[in-house]
């Protein structure tokens, strides 16, 4: 589930144009054999993709790449469609399309930037038929698609591919029993079953069991294959199809990487060391190599088949240019959860299959006794730390925003109608980084769980107060909280004080002005946005202030008048849409404290969905770039 932003590789990138493609399928080899060759000639597409966009998820692409090469090349006809559930293979994916010429070729070039594929699969995009990349979703999809088709009268196939860390959300398991109550033999599920998630194995992280008896058991046609025999795909896929009584599913056994030697998942038994592969671009020497060993491969394929060797398309990446001072969170984050673990021997810290992306390598090795991962499955591990708050322990709860904020929202609820503690930390939060895509960018927290009783939500601005922050969290405020992480490193220009002690409701004036504009921000991104928002206002004869307020749905409307003083204007600036965001709760406090009256008040955030692009695209699109909040000011004003 985790999802590495990185850097372009620089030098000498790969790929093979569309004629090359269409040659391939045009010659008199095989089935099995022409399949096999244009899946390692999207396989080297996929790796250029990534490597030109600076991330992506190469792993699951590659495990994935002869079962859709397979569906697409050999078995999908008429009004069949295919879908991946797990979404994170969106790069094989693109490379089967563009081949295929489901979507304009050039679009290679374009991952994850604005104007091209994002990085999970939208519907806006050819080729895309649901949104995905929130896992769990896929099967129920499919089954609402298949009634669908069954009320319209348009016989139709449905394959939808699942991850097998994916079958760790409960949503896979109940979409199961109706698909088969309802006889839904329209649908067949692939299960890419490659054995390794986002930080470790499968049976390191959750173990599934046995997987074939629990798909049989819900009464589903269950077939277990090695996921890159065309042949074994072949079989099953035609025994899937003369049932016509049971929905159907093939756990294709993968390999993660698999394509490139070096890249190719290792077995459970020797699960060591993390998976290097799963997300990100390569370094630039590994995307040679990989690159290297695809393109001879490619080559000995082509002369096996009688087919003249393709030419390979290049182009040249400079290196990225070097400069900036940005801080990161995260490095503060963990420093400070190990620090409070000492000073508290209850407190346990909680992980959804994101050990890595949530800083918690540390913790986990030095309170192994007192870490729990709980995979792919967030309604579960937040009722789990419900139930250890009722026996006394202090529980942190760690996943990305997009997923904790909502996918478990009625346990967080839960929880606090028990009055306990719990600490949530959300990773990955705002319209940051902008490649992943909206499944990823975390832009509802503050009205998903705002109004929860006794529920603060705080989001750090520098470094330096983290630790306060999470201090405040667990010694200081009388009930739950959510804590707000920015994951990427971004430079700003705030210097906090790292002595800060939180008062709630209050923040600190990170640039003073004249006081006849005021802008508001929170968090990393928002209050390094307002600051440079700030200085381009001052060549226009604005001298604004700026107040970081970390609070997010709490704020002291008597401090902040004080603070604001005589302000013309007060904006309020929110990494998150503009609805029921911090602005909503700044605005509520000031008209309690009587102060919103002989002043203008403007609440900049997201409107829409947030875009997938580069971070300086998405920050332009959703109006979070400093020309157009300064803009915005001098407007009102």
């Amino acid at each position: 589930m985790g999802d590495l932003i990185t850097e372009a590789v620089s030098g000498t990138l790969y790929y093979l144009d569309k004629p090359a493609f269409d040659r391939v399928q045009a010659c008199n080899a095989s089935a099995e054999q022409r399949t096999s060759i244009f899946a390692d000639m999207a396989r080297l597409n996929t790796l250029y993709m990534i490597a030109n966009a600076g991330s992506g998820h190469i792993g699951s692409s590659f495990s994935s790449m002869d079962v859709v090469a397979w569906l697409y090349l050999n078995e999908m006809k008429g009004e069949d469609l295919y879908f991946s559930s797990k979404g994170h293979d969106a790069p094989g994916l693109y490379a089967v399309l563009t081949a295929l010429d489901v979507l304009p070729f050039d679009k290679i070039h374009k991952l994850r930037k604005i104007d091209g594929l994002p990085g999970h699969p939208d519907v806006g995009v050819a080729g895309m038929v649901t949104n995905t990349g929130s896992l769990g979703m896929g099967i129920s999809k499919a089954k609402g698609m298949a009634f669908a088709n069954r009320m319209l009268g348009k016989p139709a196939r449905i394959y939808v591919m699942t991850g097998d860390g994916e079958l760790q959300e409960g949503q896979i398991w109940e979409s199961l029993i109706s698909a088969a109550n309802h006889g839904v033999a329209e649908v067949t599920v692939i299960v890419d079953h490659n054995k390794i998630q986002s930080d470790y194995s499968v049976e390191r992280t959750s173990s599934l069991g046995d997987l074939e008896a629990k798909f049989n058991s819900f009464g589903w046609h269950t077939q277990s294959i090695d996921g890159h025999d065309l042949d074994a795909m072949r079989t099953a896929l035609n025994a899937a199809r003369e049932d016509e009584k049971r929905p159907s599913v093939i756990i294709a056994n993968t390999v993660k990487g698999k394509g490139v030697s070096f890249m190719e998942g290792v077995s459970v038994d020797s699960d060591v060391e993390r998976f290097q592969f799963h997300s990100g671009a390569p370094q630039a020497e590994d995307y040679t190599r990989g690159a290297q060993e695809l393109i001879s491969r490619i080559l000995e394929g082509h002369k096996a088949a009688g087919l003249p060797e393709p030419e390979f398309e290049t182009i040249e990446r400079p290196a990225a240019p070097q400069g900036g001072n940005p801080v990161k969170l995260f490095p503060s984050y963990t420093a400070a959860l190990l620090d409070q673990a000492k000073r508290n021997d209850k407190l346990v810290a909680l992980d959804a299959d994101l050990v890595l992306d949530m800083g918690l390598e540390p913790f986990r090795d030095a309170h192994p006794d007192r870490f729990i991962e709980c995979g792919i499955a967030e309604m579960d591990m937040v009722s789990q730390a419900g139930g250890m708050a009722l026996k006394g322990l202090l529980p942190v709860v760690h996943s990305f925003s997009c997923f904790l904020s909502t996918r478990p929202n009625e346990q967080i609820y839960n929880n606090a109608t028990e009055h306990t503690k719990i600490v949530y930390v959300g990773g990955l939060s705002g319209a940051l980084p902008g490649g992943p895509g909206h499944s990823h960018q975390s832009v509802r927290e503050i009205s998903a769980l705002g109004s929860i009783p006794k529920m603060a939500m705080v989001e750090p601005a520098h470094p330096d107060e983290v630790a306060p922050l999470l201090d405040w969290c667990l010694n200081s405020h009388d009930g739950p909280s959510f804590l707000r992480l920015v994951s990427i490193p971004y430079e700003t220009a705030y210097d906090a004080d790292g002595s800060w002690t939180p008062v709630a409701g209050q923040g600190r004036v990170a640039r003073k002005g004249d006081g006849s504009a005021v802008l508001i921000a929170s968090g990393l991104v928002g209050t390094a946005q307002a600051l440079k928002a700030a200085e381009l206002l001052s060549g226009n004869g604005v001298d604004a202030t700026v107040i970081s307020l970390p609070f997010l749905n709490m704020v002291d409307g008597a401090w902040l008048a004080k603070t604001i003083g005589e302000a013309k204007l007060v904006a309020t600036i929110d990494n998150h849409y503009r609805r029921y965001g911090q602005g909503d709760a700044v605005a509520s406090a000031l008209a309690e404290a009587g102060a919103l009256s002989n002043r203008k008040f403007i609440r900049l955030g997201l409107d829409l969905t947030p875009p997938s692009g580069t971070n300086d695209q998405v920050l332009k699109a959703v109006g979070l770039d400093e020309e157009t909040i300064a803009m915005a000011v001098k407007a009102a004003l």
